[in-house]
């Protein structure tokens, strides 16, 4: 058994909670994960009181990081956002791209490509530009298209294989059509940004499952999944529960994952506790909607063609002050789902394991098996970040980030 790297602790995945265990690793593949008087090999040292050992976790949805927005289209920077992203514990993230001008959109896509080859992102996602104009968010309303594949299909082409999911209005005229183009292909319809009513997305989302398996794909059942749920959309009313209501059952039915923006901004915590409950972890995927802001301090940026503002790590849209994405880490929701009374093991399924799934990738990420990555995120009692290693490479943060000056925000 290969043990280049070996880590004690209790380690907790979806699949296993282990109060004094080994995570061994060889050449970025884990060895063994189990309990630590099981380990062939040589033990370390008991870890210290409250070290805990979790997979690597996945975002499947983040526009930035460090200074760095994925949509500006620039190669370096957007390697730089994804490396702070690697070092803060998500090893695993699909780059997510906002509306933009249809020639902006297939540059930038081309540039989330080449770093999908080189292993730093697991492929791209399309917030837009097949939004509904009532519900568009930090989206800029004079770049919001209808539905058309002829542009779908130049989108593709720039992707190529790395494009993963892309959200729509279901309501949109052409909206289904685009649903059946994508599930052909593999790519994820998430339903989002929408007025829809619950009718409506309720069909979104079966046409969506329906066309993502009968294509045959890879990776077992798949599923679509829904853009941050409750924002975006119209609220759950007893008279009128739109898209929320749909998006639930489905996620309660298993034929759909929801993501939550669990940063204390987006959801209150008893919002983020209520739906644990009633759908489980196996069907929420927790995101950081994370923009270029996060990691570093208060200030202005730029999330695609809107100018922002962040102050008090809340990030707003400077005409209409609708808030512009997320400035935590994912580390950061998963604390906070704890600390809304979320058992820790159901935040890190969630965080990991859920959106591996979504993506396609269980037998290489999300969980702390036999022959998967060695991508493991090591906490201390506080849960709070105490190393990270991503392909059995410890990773660290990259330097200072800007020509504003702003520092890289301390270990979390």
């Amino acid at each position: 058994m290969g043990t280049e790297l070996v880590l004690r602790g209790r380690i907790v995945t979806a699949s296993l909670d282990i109060a004094d265990g080994v995570v061994a690793a060889d050449g970025g593949l884990v060895t063994f994960a189990g309990p630590a008087r099981d380990f062939p090999g040589v033990l370390p040292p008991k870890a210290p009181a409250g070290q805990v050992l979790v997979p690597g976790l996945v975002d499947v949805h983040c526009h930035g990081a460090f200074g760095s927005d994925f949509s500006e289209g620039d190669p370096g920077d957007a390697e730089r956002a994804a490396r702070y992203l690697h070092s803060r514990g998500t090893t695993t993230l699909v780059a997510s791209l906002v509306t933009g001008k249809p020639e902006n959109l297939v540059r930038n896509l081309g540039v989330l490509r080449e770093l999908a080859g080189l292993g730093l992102i697991a492929g791209s996602h399309l917030e837009g530009p097949f939004l509904s104009d009532q519900q568009c968010g930090a989206h800029d309303p004079a770049l919001l298209l209808k539905p058309d594949g002829e542009l779908v299909a130049r989108l593709l082409a720039a992707a190529g294989p790395t494009l993963a999911s892309m959200t729509l209005a279901a309501e949109l005229p052409g909206a289904f059509e685009l649903v059946d183009q994508l599930t052909a292909r593999g790519i994820i319809p998430s339903l989002g940004h929408t007025a829809a009513d619950s009718a409506t997305a309720a069909a979104f989302l079966a046409r969506a499952v329906s066309g993502l398996n009968v294509a045959g794909n890879p990776g077992g059942k798949k599923r679509p999944s829904v853009t941050h749920l409750f924002n975006a959309m119209p609220p759950l009313h007893h008279r009128s529960p739109g898209p929320v209501s749909a998006s639930l059952s489905a996620a309660r039915a298993g034929t759909a994952v929801v993501e939550l923006i669990a940063d204390g901004v987006h959801l209150a915590p008893e919002t983020v506790k209520l739906v644990f409950d009633l759908v489980g972890p196996q069907n929420i995927a927790l995101v950081t909607d994370s923009m270029a802001a996060t990691g570093l301090e208060d200030g202005r940026y730029r999330l695609g063609s809107l100018a922002v503002t962040v102050s008090g790590g809340v990030a707003r849209v400077d005409a209409t002050g609708a808030i512009a994405g997320g400035t935590s880490t994912l580390l950061d929701v998963v604390r906070r789902c704890v600390a809304a009374g979320v058992p820790l093991r159901d935040a890190v399924t969630s965080a990991s394991a859920v959106p591996a799934s979504l993506l396609g990738l269980s037998a290489h990420a999300g969980d702390l098996r036999t022959g998967m990555q060695a991508d493991v995120v090591v906490l201390d009692g506080d849960l709070d970040l105490a190393a990270v290693w991503r392909r059995g490479e410890q990773v660290s943060a990259p330097g200072t980030a800007s020509a504003s000056g702003l520092e890289p925000e301390g270990q979390s």
